[in-house]
C-alpha cells in the first residue's frame, strides 16, 4: 500500500510518500480501507521526536480515520465488509481498575493512535474491531475524520473536567485551531457565554459563526483587557488553555473568583509561570484534561451525527502531500481541520 512515513524524526521534509507492505489482520481486527485521514498537532510532535512517545521507525502518524470496512478477522461479528467505520483515537486495554471504571483515558497503557501505533497516513490501517464506531448515516467521511480527537478533547475538557454551566462565561483560546472551533461550539450548547481569540481579522467572522459571543483578535489587542471590559472586571467562570506560555500567565488573571482553568496542551511550550497568591486568594482550581473516555466519544458522534455540533473543514490534501499540510498547520493558517485523502 501508499502511505507517509518518517524514517528518523525532524522538520516536516523527513516525511517520505512510499510503498509499505499492507498491515496484517489478526484474530478480532479489522482492515480498513482509509478514505480520510485528519491532521492534528500531536502529528507534529511524533515527527519531530518527544520523550513521551516511543515508536519503531519508519513510523506512520495520523490518529483521526475514517474509511471502509475491506476484511473482517475472525472472532468478528458485529462488523461486515463494506460498513463505513471511523476509529477512535484513543486506545485503552479494557482490564485496568481505571478501564473498568468507565475512565479508559486514565488507563495505565493508554496510547494514541498514530502515536503508540502506525496510524492513518496510509491506504490501509488494521485496528481491533472494539477500537470501530459506525459512522452517523448523515456524516461525510471527511466530516467523520474531522471530529473525534478534537471534540472528544473540548467536550471532556469543559463538560467532564470545568463542568461548564448553562450561564457561564468561558475564554476560548484560538478558535480556528481544532480544539478551539470544536470547544466554541459545545460551550454554546451548553448554553454559555463565550468570548474567544483569534490571531487574525480574517477569521473573526468564522468565529461568529460558530456562535461566539465576542471575538478578540490578540495580535491587535490584549485579550486580558478585553475580557475585563466584556465582563466588567468580574472575569470569566472557565478558561480553555491549550497554548501554554503565551497565554497562561493572562490566562489566569482572566479568571472570576472560583474560576476554573482547563488545559489539554502546550503549543508555545511546557513551562509556565504561576503566581500561587492568584489561585489561593481567588479560589481557583486548575485542571488537567487528556483526550477523553469511549463513552464521551459515542456521545459526541451522536451529536455530530444530529448536526447539533458540525467539525469545520479548512483544507482536504491528497495523502502524497502530506508535507505541504502539515507546513500548513504550522503556519496557522488554518481555520478547522486540514485532512489527507489516499
Amino acid at each position: 500500500m501508499n502511505a507517509v512515513i518518517f524514517r528518523q524524526h525532524g522538520g516536516p521534509e523527513v516525511l517520505e510518500y512510499t510503498d509499505v507492505p499492507d498491515p496484517t489482520v489478526g484474530t478480532g481486527h479489522v482492515l480498513v480501507r482509509v478514505k480520510t485521514c485528519a491532521l492534528n498537532h500531536l502529528d507534529l510532535w511524533i515527527r519531530q521526536g518527544i520523550p513521551a512517545y516511543h515508536m519503531t521507525l519508519p513510523h506512520i502518524s495520523g490518529c483521526d480515520v475514517a474509511g471502509i470496512v475491506e476484511r473482517v478477522a475472525s472472532g468478528v461479528t458485529h462488523l461486515r465488509t463494506g460498513d463505513r467505520v471511523l476509529l477512535a483515537p484513543g486506545l485503552s486495554c479494557g482490564q485496568c481498575v481505571w478501564c473498568r471504571a468507565g475512565e479508559d483515558n486514565l488507563c495505565v497503557s493508554y496510547r494514541i493512535r498514530g502515536a503508540g501505533t502506525d496510524g492513518g497516513y496510509a491506504e490501509l490501517i488494521s485496528a481491533n474491531a472494539t477500537e470501530a464506531i459506525p459512522i452517523p448515516a448523515a456524516l461525510s467521511f471527511e466530516e467523520a475524520a474531522a471530529f473525534p480527537l478534537v471534540f472528544l478533547t473540548a467536550w471532556h475538557m469543559l463538560v467532564t473536567r470545568a463542568k461548564l454551566k448553562a450561564g457561564e462565561t468561558v475564554l476560548v483560546h484560538a478558535a480556528g485551531s481544532g480544539v478551539g472551533h470544536a470547544a466554541i461550539q459545545i460551550a454554546k450548547h451548553l448554553k454559555a457565554t463565550v468570548y474567544t481569540t483569534v490571531g487574525t481579522d480574517a477569521k473573526i467572522p468564522k468565529a461568529n459563526a460558530l456562535g461566539a459571543d465576542a471575538v478578540i483578535n490578540y495580535q491587535r489587542e490584549q485579550f486580558e483587557e478585553r475580557v475585563k471590559v466584556l465582563t466588567q472586571e468580574r472575569g470569566v467562570d472557565v478558561v480553555f488553555e491549550h497554548i501554554g506560555p503565551q497565554t497562561w500567565e493572562a490566562s489566569v488573571r482572566v479568571l472570576a473568583k472560583g474560576g476554573r482553568l482547563v488545559t489539554c496542551g502546550a503549543t508555545s511550550g511546557p513551562s509556565v509561570p504561576l503566581d500561587l497568591r492568584y489561585v489561593f486568594s481567588r479560589q481557583l482550581t486548575i485542571l488537567g484534561s487528556l483526550m477523553g473516555t469511549r463513552a464521551e466519544l459515542e456521545q459526541v458522534a451522536q451529536l455530530v451525527g444530529q448536526r447539533a455540533l458540525t467539525p469545520v473543514v479548512d483544507t482536504v490534501f491528497p495523502l502524497r502531500e502530506a508535507r505541504v499540510a502539515q507546513e500548513r498547520l504550522l503556519s496557522r493558517d488554518v481555520f478547522g481541520k486540514l485532512l489527507l485523502q489516499p
